[in-house]
């Protein structure tokens, strides 16, 4: 039995708006994406928002870094 993940309202624009800013993903985001795409109840904008962000990772604008949050 897989544990219950709920994103948190608002969550998917603030780590979009916080990853264009900083340039990064902490390991918090990452818990955050992986809510989201665990989440069959997502929204057409937010699912385009989680994909942006994973293929920024991917093309290397956005990297991943081991914190759990940076301030």
């Amino acid at each position: 039995m897989l544990p219950s993940l709920q994103l948190i309202p608002g969550a998917i624009p603030a780590m979009l708006a916080s990853a264009a800013e900083q340039g990064h993903l902490t390991l918090a985001d990452r818990y955050g994406l992986l809510a989201a795409t665990l989440d069959d109840s997502l929204d057409d904008v937010d699912r385009r928002a989680v994909d942006r962000l994973l293929r920024a990772v991917i093309r290397g604008r956005i990297s991943i870094v081991e914190d759990l949050c940076l301030g």
